[in-house]
């Protein structure tokens, strides 16, 4: 995708042999980017979410496991890698996914031969996801063609929730990937794009990224969904998520449930975008899944641009209240519509899935 008429992607090798990745923590404000030169490097940035979003954490620690391995690349190197790599984020299994993944490649490798082979790997690793995300949107715009031939005026709303665009993945996004195809083909779209707090990864990353294509987008407050469904003013919502369970259950940002229950009693399709890496076949339901729970800083606080154009960081609650910062919650398969894949539409459901994926079921 874009930002102010250049092609990015969301992580690259450097001429120099380091990563360089977009620091989304300082977006919409400010577009930089920061250079990972270790393994460590990586773990940072993926537990203080200079990258985030399932898919770029897999891609952004299988060249975590790149830069130990041209460090090291011994056997106990491996294993201490994929260690401290898997440790920083416990909810996205994209992470886990990459990690299984290039141990996979490397340690069947002599240990001359590691390093080279691991930064093939993690190129592939960008590269297919690319090529997946793709594929989602090919088969989500399908969804958004068919829901907008039923309207007879006015461009086809879509409520989404946190960031699943292409600053979440390597590049095109999985929930707004169907919505870039849709709109690039003439298709009158327009996005609500709930806020997203307590990171507001909705009005920074979803508004920044949309608006930086041209997509008609509106920020809503989190809990003005709802409002929007009852009058009629929601035609459908798309999310992407972090990890799918084996009967469909889905973990997603923090305020998913609650949408899909909305768009439930409002008779408004709930859709779920996701790569095939994001589904758990070993966890039988959403019950099983860890729930990250961070900082409470993240709610306590909030950044912003002052009128002076200065980034500063204030408190907005009670001076001494405690906080709670569960990071996602799961909705039952029960409330979504389909899914949407790199292969197509089904049903969430495991019969769903597996009509999809019968061998990686297996």
């Amino acid at each position: 995708m874009k930002i102010a008429g250049r092609p990015y992607r969301t992580i690259w090798l450097r001429p120099d042999g380091a990563i360089e990745v977009i620091d989304q923590a300082r977006l919409p404000h400010e577009f930089v980017t920061e250079v990972l030169n270790s393994a460590a490097d990586c773990a940072r940035a993926i537990k203080t979410m200079v990258v985030r979003g399932a898919p770029l954490i897999g891609a952004t620690a299988a060249y975590g496991v790149a830069l130990a391995m041209r460090a090291d690349a011994s056997d106990a190197a491996l294993t201490a890698a994929i260690a401290m790599l898997g440790a920083t984020r416990p909810t996205a299994v994209n992470l886990h996914w990459a990690l299984r993944r290039m141990e996979r490649a490397l340690s069947r490798l002599p240990v001359s031969a590691r390093a080279d082979a691991a930064f093939v790997e993690a190129a592939a690793i960008c590269d297919e996801d690319v090529e997946v995300c793709r594929r989602i949107g090919v088969h989500g715009l399908a969804c958004l063609k068919a829901a907008a031939a039923t309207k007879s005026a006015g461009p086809l709303n879509v409520l989404t929730h946190c960031n699943a665009g292409w600053l979440a993945t390597v590049d095109w996004g999985t929930a707004l990937a169907p919505i870039y195809m849709a709109h690039d083909a003439g298709l009158g779209v327009h996005v609500w794009v709930d806020e997203t707090r307590p990171r507001n990864q909705g009005a920074s990353l979803t508004a920044y990224e949309l608006g930086a294509h041209g997509v008609p987008h509106t920020i809503i407050a989190d809990n003005a969904g709802g409002h929007l469904m009852q009058h009629g003013k929601v035609d459908l919502c798309i999310v992407g998520t972090d990890r799918v369970t084996r009967n469909g259950d889905v973990a997603n940002k923090i305020g998913t449930y609650l949408k899909a229950l909305a768009a439930k009693d409002n008779d408004v399709p709930f859709y779920v975008a996701l790569p095939s890496s994001t589904i758990d076949w070993q966890l039988a339901s959403g019950r099983d899944i860890p729930i990250e729970e961070r900082s409470a800083d993240e709610l306590l606080q909030m950044t912003g641009r002052l009128a002076n154009g200065d980034i500063a960081r204030v408190a907005i609650a009670a001076p001494g209240s405690p906080g709670a910062n569960p990071a996602f919650d799961v909705t039952p398969a029960r409330l979504i519509s389909a899914f949407i894949t790199e292969r197509g539409v089904c049903a969430a459901s495991e019969e769903g899935l597996k009509s999809l994926f019968p061998k990686e079921s297996e």
